[in-house]
């Protein structure tokens, strides 16, 4: 009975583990982030009990601390507050002791009553999952007696997964490093283009610019398997889709009405990471190329500084950046103009309360500015907004 009641080859055990963890990374993507903490899609109840029971013996995660605590990140995202900001807790802290991290959020009941709202109520999840340690036993007994002693160490790996991928990876990583596709109010980045090692998790920016979008991929190069399961379910009837990110359709020649309105608030982050690529970026190398040539002092550190500061969120960036940057724009007249005109973008569509023909107003009124900047890459993108609308669907985030 060494090898229990399944013996394996050594590479057998190999799959297994893999398969198994897989599947918990998916009760985590699927079930615990997408569904519960944001509600994107809606899954059937036998889906939901499947998860609840895989994930009580796999993970003893309850339902409605994991939902509580992950609305709770991205309500206090990057501040005190948060419960797993490597911004405050520094990256070693929450990569190797994610896991602490949650536990001990998990036992503030202010929090659990507050985030945790619309989560399983009933018997199973009181009487039951409530009681953690119970299901990594009986997980513990099921791998001794299909695999015998190789199941102690699957079972190991099963344990150690969630609190270094989730918790300290996503959580850690996911806010420190890799690329950023939009300019949100946070230090999320995308870890990697293909999400298939941590279920689509890796597209992390993508999420916390779209939160409640059920699929995490928006790049056509980006690969979100967490959301090839979600098609898979939504196939058989065990899944409904609630909402996904925004897609945009241009329309040569279109006017600017109330849809370009809609679709540009809607789909704001993304139209202004076009106005970075098509503007800003082209815009400041010009001005770098200028401004090298006429020696100004600034070296290879302060001109990234100063991208850095031109194109990240004020919040994330500190005062040394901006202030070459300033250095910059007080010297090439185009720069600080785009730049401007960044500015006013972000204001017209934070003008919540604005009427929509106020708002369409405001928009022609930008594309105008634009159009006579006598600045060509700003006069390309009036064309490309007042083309803009949105591709047909029943919901975007």
């Amino acid at each position: 009975m060494f090898y229990g009641f399944v013996p394996l080859p050594w590479w057998g055990y190999i799959v297994v583990t893999l398969g198994l963890t897989h599947i918990t990374i998916l009760a985590v993507t699927i079930y615990l982030h997408r569904c519960s903490a944001h509600r994107a899609l809606d899954v059937h109840p036998i889906v939901s009990h499947f998860f609840r029971l895989w994930l009580w013996l796999t993970t003893g995660q309850s339902t409605r601390a994991w939902t509580a605590i992950h609305r709770k990140h991205h309500a206090k995202c990057e501040t005190a507050e948060d419960p797993h900001s490597p911004v405050i807790f520094g990256i070693k802290k929450v990569l190797w002791q994610g896991a602490e991290l949650y536990r001990k959020e998990a036992k503030n009941q202010e929090t659990i009553d507050r985030y945790g709202k619309g989560t399983p109520n009933d018997w199973l999840e009181n009487r039951v999952y409530t009681q953690s340690q119970a299901g990594l036993k009986i997980m513990m007994v099921i791998n001794l007696i299909l695999f015998g002693v190789p199941g102690i160490a699957i079972w190991a790996i099963q344990m150690c997964w969630i609190p270094f991928f989730a918790a300290g990876v996503v959580n850690g990583l996911g806010h420190y490093w890799g690329y950023r596709n939009f300019e949100c109010e946070d230090a999320s980045t995308n870890l990697s283009p293909v999400g298939i090692l941590i279920g689509g998790e890796e597209l992390h920016n993508n999420h916390h610019t779209y939160p409640t979008s059920a699929k995490f991929s928006i790049k056509p190069w980006e690969f979100d398997i967490g959301w090839g399961y979600i098609s898979i379910l939504s196939l058989l009837g065990l899944a409904k889709v609630k909402r996904i990110s925004p897609q945009e359709k241009i329309i040569p020649g279109k006017s600017l009405d109330a849809d370009t309105v809609t679709a540009v608030f809607y789909n704001r982050f993304q139209v202004l990471s076009q106005y970075t690529q098509a503007v800003l970026l082209p815009i400041f190398q010009q001005a770098k190329q200028k401004l090298v040539a006429t020696e100004l002092g600034l070296d290879s550190s302060a001109w990234q500084a100063a991208k850095t500061a031109l194109i990240r969120d004020k919040l994330l960036v500190d005062t040394a950046h901006y202030e070459h940057l300033s250095q910059v724009m007080h010297q090439h007249s185009a720069l600080n103009r785009v730049v401007e005109l960044r500015d006013k973008l972000v204001q017209i569509w934070g003008q919540t309360h604005a009427s929509s023909k106020d708002l369409i107003e405001a928009l022609h009124h930008w594309c105008k500015e634009a159009e006579n900047s006598n600045i060509q890459a700003l006069k390309e993108f009036s064309v490309y907004l007042q083309s803009y609308t949105l591709k047909p669907s029943s919901e975007y985030c």
